[in-house]
């Protein structure tokens, strides 16, 4: 039987990952709202990839809330009130004391200190031969402001203190904030909530939850590069990555921005070796953490077709315009 003639050709097809989100909108924290976001995920998981080792996944995570209870009742010294605190969720091929004293020094420099240490239960058996591999440890670290900072002031201290620990140290932070807890790992969308026992953990709250399930493109799975990542969660490809790359790293030089520490403390701002989506966000947070609102990062990243609009208001391609002369669109 031969096929009617269309517009559509399927070598154009491109496969995405799968993205959700769920939210409660009287603002309450409930564990139910994870429990529905990982039901979520695990119907997604049709989007999220696999080799020929099906147990190991190209990617799968979740973002919540910081669950300030789920914090005071795990971590066995003194909690400062919500938004006094961040937690920074590491993977690192070893945990020692040693290292919790490079990333202490790595984030007093920056204002902050150490409370307490936590290991993060997970259940290594149902990995597969490709991710167990490669499997990190994790570790979370409680850290509070030497000077009392907290809110904004201490989420820019949060980003460049892991910037520079990222750099210097072999170590990836999945979160460092005092808003949002990432778990993440090279998982498949059914294996997350398995991995995790924190996420089974009925103490565990939330009002918000991001979920994602990965189909890497232009990279190879890894542990790091399951999202969400700490801004974003994307289901695209970038096509224009390597330029967007090239002028981000020209720029390094004559970027300013109010930090606790210089900009070129954080260089390289896109770190290489990373894949599109995680470039992006690099930049995103960047721009936000530099004083931007989100939308403001987001919307000069990625602008609508204004050029040629006859209906646009002024303003708005005002700001279009304007911000076409600082960066390039990321597109895909």
């Amino acid at each position: 039987m031969t096929q009617e003639p269309s517009l559509y050709d399927p070598s154009f097809e491109h496969d995405a990952c799968g993205v959700g989100m769920i939210a409660d909108l009287t603002g309450t924290a409930t564990f139910a709202t994870i429990d529905d976001a990982l039901t979520i995920l695990e119907n997604l998981e049709h989007r999220g990839a696999t080799g020929a080792d099906v147990d190991s996944g190209d990617g799968a995570g979740i973002l919540l809330q910081m669950p300030d209870a789920f914090v005071r009742a795990t971590f066995t010294i003194e909690v400062p009130e919500p938004g006094a605190y961040g937690i920074a969720q590491w993977m690192a091929p070893t945990v020692t004391g040693e290292l919790h004293d490079a990333l202490d020094a790595v984030f007093a420099r920056v204002g902050l200190r150490t409370l307490g240490w936590r290991s993060v239960p997970v259940d290594s058996s149902v990995l597969g031969p490709t991710s167990r591999s490669s499997e990190p440890r994790f570790v979370q670290q409680l850290i509070t402001s030497t000077s009392g900072e907290r809110g904004d002031d201490l989420e820019r201290a949060l980003f460049c203190a892991r910037k520079i620990a990222e750099h210097e140290l072999d170590v990836y932070a999945a979160s460092c904030s005092s808003q949002v807890l990432i778990y993440k790992g090279m998982l498949s969308s059914p294996q997350l909530r398995r991995y995790f026992a924190d996420l089974r953990d009925p103490r565990l709250a939330s009002a918000i939850a991001v979920v994602h399930s990965r189909f890497s493109t232009n990279t190879l799975p890894r542990w790091s590069l399951a999202q969400p990542f700490r801004f974003i969660a994307h289901n695209g490809e970038i096509n224009t990555i390597r330029g967007n790359r090239n002028w981000m790293t020209a720029r390094e030089s004559t970027l300013r921005a109010a930090l606790p520490v210089p900009v070129s403390d954080l260089a390289p701002i896109v770190t290489d070796g990373l894949s599109d989506s995680a470039s992006f966000d690099e930049v995103v947070e960047l721009l936000v953490h530099g004083g931007r609102s989100l939308a403001h990062a987001v919307l000069m990243m990625i602008p609508e077709a204004w050029e040629r609009s006859t209906s646009m208001d002024p303003a708005r391609r005002a700001f279009y315009r304007y911000h076409a002369a600082l960066m390039e669109p990321w597109d895909g």
